[in-house]
């Protein structure tokens, strides 16, 4: 019987990670997020808890993006603007397909 270590995200219970910094980093992402959202739904009360959750967890996961438009590189935003609508669902699609755990393959066993 083989023993797998998982780590999990304190934040999302579901998610399961083959790597301790992977799920840091999520978490720490998801932090974020959160944060974002409650900034967003006190600025804008007009939008709805899922609007704000979607543009909080946008905005965590280009946190660089952002940040390098907040620090007087506006035009860094282009890269999200320019980049069509499919490749920004692919690449949101693929970080989490990335991020969810991956089985190694069991070993076969040996002949006795």
């Amino acid at each position: 019987m083989a023993v797998e270590v998982v780590y999990r995200s304190s934040r999302d219970l579901e998610r399961l990670f083959m790597d301790k910094a992977e799920a840091d980093r999520h978490d720490k992402m998801l932090e974020l997020a959160e944060m974002l959202s409650e900034v967003l739904q006190k600025a804008v009360p007009s939008l709805n808890e899922q609007q704000v959750e979607e543009v909080g967890i946008y905005m965590a996961k280009n946190r660089d993006v952002f940040a390098k438009a907040f620090k007087s590189q506006p035009d860094a935003l282009s890269e999200l603007i320019n980049a069509p609508a499919q490749a920004v669902e692919k690449a949101e699609t693929a970080e989490a397909e990335e991020e969810a755990p991956v089985k190694p393959a069991k070993a076969a066993k040996a002949a006795k």
